[in-house]
């Protein structure tokens, strides 16, 4: 974790760039963290994991869900499976 102040990542944006590509760059203004920087695979792996949490969570909504059941045949009709 590598932290810069707002000037001097202005400064050396291109280390802080570089810095992204390895690990997460921590922009602070006054004291207080102001913003993250990371790679943009590192981005990508972060939105595919929430992305998976959003699905498990919606999963598991519908198994709580209350109601009644539908066999597996009149579901592949449904869909037009069959």
């Amino acid at each position: 974790m590598t932290n810069f102040s707002v000037a001097d990542a202005r400064n050396n944006l291109s280390d802080v760039i570089d810095q992204s590509q390895r690990e997460a760059v921590f922009i602070e203004r006054r004291g207080k963290l102001a913003a993250v920087i990371v790679s943009p695979v590192q981005y990508e792996r972060m939105l595919e994991a929430l992305e998976e949490l959003e699905d498990v969570a919606a999963f598991d909504e519908a198994m709580n869900e209350e109601g009644p059941n539908i066999p597996w045949s009149q579901a592949k009709a449904d869909l037009g499976w069959v």
